[in-house]
C-alpha cells in the first residue's frame, strides 16, 4: 500500500523509518490535520492578541466567564495504571541511551521528550517513536562506541508519558494537502497509533505530558483530538491521560478551567517551572520595573510569585482528585568535584521537602543519579501511601495580586548573571542547532526553557534600560557583544564553531522585535 496521496513526505527515509511512516500512520495524521489544525492556527491568533492587550497596559485575572467552572462540583477521572504513584518522575529525550537509563531509574514515571529537552531534527523525532516503541516491546538495547552495552531491566520500569511539541511548533518534513503539519498532532498521533495498544495489552495506557498551553480552550482542543483518535482506533473513551504543564503565566489563571476540559483525560497538574519564569518575562517584557526579574540563578521557588504559583496548583488539583507533580531539579551530579556536590545536592534536597511539605505528591528530576534524593524525601512524607489527595490545602487562598507581584522577588541584577545568560544561550544553541536538546552547562542540565530565559531576560534588561547592581554599566547591545566574546573566548575549540549559534541568540536576545520562542528560528536553520 502507498503513501496517501495528500501527504508529502519531506525528509529521508532512514533505516526503519517506514516501520513509524506507514500509509496508515501518515492517512491518521492527516485526518488529525484536517480536523483540528485551523483550530489550532486560531487559538495563536488569540495569544497574540492577548499580549497586545498585556503590551498596553492590561493585566493577568481570574476569568469571570468561567466562575461556574471554578464554583462547580466536579473531579477529573481516578488515576490510571502506571500514574497512580508519581513520586519521582525523570525526564530526558527520545534517544536510545537516554531511554534505557531513564526507565531503568528507579523513578515511577519517565517523561519522554519530544519537545524542550529534545531538538525537533527529523532523525530526532521519528527516531524517537522507534525507540519508544521498541521500549515498550522490551527489545530496545543500544552499545556506545566505547563498547558499552545498555538494555533494559527485566523487572518494572518507568511508566512512559510523552511529550510532544507544543501547539506552536510545526514539523516541516510531513506536508497534508501542501501544509505543514503540527508538530504536537505529528508527536501525539505516530505514537497515539502505533503504541496506544501495546500499552494496554501491558496494563498500561497512552498517556502525555501537554506543554505550552495558554488557555482552557487550547486544552480543550486536546480533548477534542483525544475523543477522535480513540474513536477511530477503537480505544475506549477515557482510555488517554494527559498532565498539564502550567508553564505560561495566563495558564496560571486558568488551571480550574484547563482540568475540567479534559477531566476525563486528566491526570493531573505540573509546576512547569523554568518555562513559567520565562513566560512571566515574555508577557510582560515592556512594562518595565514591576515585572523586571533578577538574575535567573536568583529566582527561586520561595519567591512570593513562586509561591503562589506553586500553593494554588496543589490546591486546585487536589480539590478536584488531581495529582500536583513538582517543578525540576535540573543539577547535574559532578563526579569530579565533590563540593560542588554537597552544596548542590543539599538544595536539590531542600527543594523536594518544601514540594512534598506543600502537597505535592511527586517531582522531576533530570539525572537519574537524583532519583534516590527525590524518592527518600517523598518517601518520608508518604511513606505508603502513594500520593496525598487528602490533602486538600483549603488554607490557600492566592489572589490574582498575588500572582503578579513580580516586584517582591528578591536578588540583584549583575554582570555574571547578565554573562551566564549570554554563555548559556550561546552555548546551548550551538547544541541544539546540532541536533541534541539537552545540555549540561555549568552542572545544570540546560533545556529550551532554560535557555529561554537566559535570552529573555537579556532582551528585557536591553530593553528596559536596566543598569547593573554591581558595575553600574547600563545594559546595551555593545555590552552584550563584548560579554559574548569574553565568554566565548573561554569555551574550548574554535570561536567559529559557535558563530551561526551566537548570531541566533543576538537574533532572539537583542533585536527590537521579541521572538515568541527562539525554536522558531533555529527550526528553520536546521535541515
Amino acid at each position: 500500500m502507498g503513501m496517501p496521496d495528500e501527504v508529502e513526505i519531506a525528509g529521508p527515509r532512514h533505516d526503519r523509518f517506514q516501520e513509524i511512516l506507514t500509509p496508515e500512520a501518515l492517512g491518521f495524521l492527516a485526518e488529525l490535520h484536517r480536523a483540528f489544525d485551523a483550530r489550532r492556527r486560531e487559538l495563536l491568533a488569540r495569544r497574540a492578541e492577548r499580549e497586545a492587550t498585556l503590551a498596553n497596559g492590561g493585566l493577568l485575572d481570574f476569568l469571570p466567564e468561567t466562575r461556574h467552572v471554578r464554583d462547580g462540583d466536579w473531579r477529573v477521572a481516578p488515576p490510571a495504571p502506571g500514574l497512580v504513584d508519581r513520586r519521582v518522575e525523570i525526564t530526558g529525550p527520545t534517544d536510545a541511551k537516554m531511554t534505557i537509563n531513564a526507565l531503568n531509574s528507579g523513578a515511577k514515571v519517565w517523561l519522554a521528550d519530544h519537545e524542550d529537552a529534545n531538538t525537533p531534527l527529523w532523525e530526532n523525532m521519528i527516531g524517537g517513536q522507534l525507540v519508544l516503541r521498541d521500549a515498550i516491546d522490551r527489545r530496545l538495547a543500544f552499545t556506545s562506541p566505547e563498547g558499552r552495552r545498555y538494555t533494559l531491566n527485566e523487572g518494572e520500569l518507568a511508566t512512559i508519558v510523552v511529550r510532544p511539541r507544543g501547539w506552536h511548533l510545526t514539523e516541516k518534513h510531513i506536508l497534508v494537502d501542501g501544509e505543514r503539519t503540527s508538530g504536537s498532532l505529528v508527536d501525539f498521533g505516530l505514537y497515539f497509533f502505533h503504541c496506544a495498544a501495546r500499552q494496554l495489552e501491558r496494563g498500561s495506557g497512552p498517556y502525555f505530558y501537554l506543554p505550552k498551553m495558554e488557555s482552557h480552550l487550547e486544552a480543550r482542543l486536546w480533548n477534542d483530538v483525544f475523543l477522535l483518535a480513540q474513536e477511530r482506533l477503537g480505544i475506549p473513551r477515557g482510555t488517554i491521560r494527559a498532565t498539564v504543564l502550567i508553564e505560561t503565566y495566563p495558564a496560571a489563571f486558568e488551571m480550574e478551567e484547563i482540568l475540567y476540559e479534559l477531566r476525563e483525560h486528566s491526570a493531573g497538574l505540573n509546576a512547569g517551572r523554568w518555562d513559567f519564569m520565562f513566560s512571566v518575562i515574555k508577557k510582560f517584557r515592556t512594562r518595565g520595573r514591576d515585572f523586571l526579574l533578577p538574575d535567573r540563578n536568583a529566582v527561586t521557588m520561595t519567591a512570593p510569585f513562586m509561591r503562589a504559583y506553586t500553593e494554588l496548583l496543589v490546591r486546585t488539583c487536589h480539590k478536584r482528585g488531581a495529582h500536583a507533580i513538582g517543578g525540576m531539579a535540573a543539577f547535574i551530579p559532578s563526579r569530579r568535584d565533590p563540593r560542588v556536590n554537597e552544596t548542590a545536592l543539599a538544595k536539590v534536597r531542600d527543594d523536594k521537602t518544601r514540594e512534598a511539605g506543600d502537597g505535592f505528591d511527586g517531582s522531576w528530576v533530570a539525572h537519574p543519579d537524583l532519583v534516590p534524593i527525590c524518592r527518600e524525601v517523598f518517601d518520608g512524607v508518604l511513606g505508603d501511601r502513594p500520593h496525598q489527595l487528602d490533602r486538600t490545602r483549603d488554607d490557600v487562598r492566592v489572589s490574582a495580586a498575588q500572582l503578579l507581584d513580580v516586584r517582591s522577588t528578591p536578588g540583584r541584577m549583575t554582570e555574571a548573571g547578565l554573562r551566564n545568560g549570554v554563555s548559556v544561550g550561546i552555548q546551548y544553541l550551538a547544541s541544539w542547532l546540532r541536533g541534541t536538546g539537552a545540555v549540561a552547562i555549568f552542572n545544570l542540565m540546560e533545556d529550551a526553557a532554560t535557555a529561554e530565559i537566559s535570552r529573555s531576560q537579556v532582551w528585557q534588561w536591553l530593553h528596559n534600560g536596566v543598569t547593573l547592581d554591581d558595575t553600574g554599566d547600563k545594559v546595551s547591545r555593545q555590552l552584550v557583544e563584548r560579554l559574548a566574546d569574553e565568554e566565548l573566548a573561554k569555551l574550548p575549540g574554535d570561536p567559529a564553531d559557535y558563530a551561526e549559534a551566537r548570531e541566533l541568540f543576538m537574533e532572539v536576545a537583542v533585536a527590537d522585535d521579541f521572538v515568541d520562542f527562539l525554536t522558531l528560528p533555529a527550526y528553520e536553520r536546521m535541515p
